[in-house]
C-alpha cells in the first residue's frame, strides 16, 4: 500500500511540477552551466546503492563534486533552491523508480557505509524518504547520532498515520525555513562515526513530535 502512494503521490507531483522543473533547470543551467542536476550515490533499501538526483546548487572544483569548502561553492540561487527544497525536486523520480520513498529516513552518501554502528544501519530497513522523522524534529540542527534515533524509531514504527504526520509537518517546515544547515556550516557536517556510548532515542519520538524545523 505505501508503494502504490508512493508511486500515485510522486508520479502526480511530477506532472503537476513539470513548468517548476523547467524554469529551475533553465536557472540553474544558466546561472552554473551544465551538469543541471547532481548525481550521488546513496544507500538504499537493504544497503543497495542508488543513484540519487537534485538539481546542482554549488558550483564544481577542478575535479567536479567534492566535499571541500560548501559556504564558498554553494552559489546564491542554490542556497535559494535548498532554503526552499526545490533541489529536491528531481528526486520524486527516484520515488517512482523505487529507489525512495516519500517518509523514511533520508539517503546518505556510500561513503558513510561503514561508520555506522548495527544499530544504526537499521535505518536501511526500510526504503528512504524525500522527508523523515528527523527532518521535521530538527533537521541539520540535529547531532547525527539523534538523527539516526529517529529513524531507527520510524522504522520500529512506521505506520500509514505517522507518514502523514510527518508529510504534513514536513510542509510547514519547509515554509519554515529552519534547520537548512548545521551550527557552522553552509550545509551538514560530515559524519564520522558514532562514539561507543549513544543517546537513547530521542524525547517526543512516540508522538512523531518534538521541536520543528526545515
Amino acid at each position: 500500500m505505501k508503494r502504490a502512494v508512493d508511486l500515485c503521490v510522486a508520479g502526480l507531483a511530477l506532472l503537476v511540477a513539470a513548468p517548476v522543473l523547467a524554469v529551475v533547470a533553465l536557472a540553474v543551467l544558466l546561472t552554473m552551466g551544465r551538469p543541471v542536476l547532481f548525481r550521488q550515490a546513496r544507500v538504499g533499501r537493504h544497503g543497495h546503492t542508488f543513484m540519487i538526483l537534485k538539481f546542482r546548487s554549488m558550483t564544481t572544483g577542478s575535479a567536479g563534486f567534492d566535499t571541500a569548502d560548501d559556504a564558498a561553492r554553494l552559489t546564491p540561487l542554490g542556497r535559494w533552491l535548498r532554503d526552499t527544497s526545490l533541489d529536491e525536486l528531481p528526486s520524486l523520480w527516484n520515488i517512482v523508480r523505487g529507489d525512495m520513498s516519500l517518509v523514511g529516513p533520508r539517503p546518505l552518501p556510500t561513503s558513510y557505509r561503514f561508520r555506522y554502528t548495527q544499530e544504526q544501519f537499521r535505518r536501511h530497513e526500510v526504503r528512504p524518504g524525500l522527508t523523515g522523522l528527523a527532518q521535521v524534529n530538527g533537521r541539520n540542527e540535529l547531532s547525527w547520532e539523534e538523527k539516526f534515533g529517529y529513524d531507527v524509531w520510524y522504522v520500529d514504527h512506521r505506520s500509514t498515520l505517522l507518514d502523514l504526520r510527518i508529510i504534513g509537518r514536513t510542509a510547514a517546515a519547509v515554509l519554515r525555513r529552519e534547520g537548512i544547515s548545521a551550527p557552522g556550516s553552509a550545509t551538514a557536517h560530515e559524519f564520522l562515526g558514532t562514539p561507543a556510548r549513544r543517546p537513547e532515542v530521542p524525547v517526543g519520538a512516540a508522538a512523531g513530535g518534538g521541536t520543528s524545523a526545515g
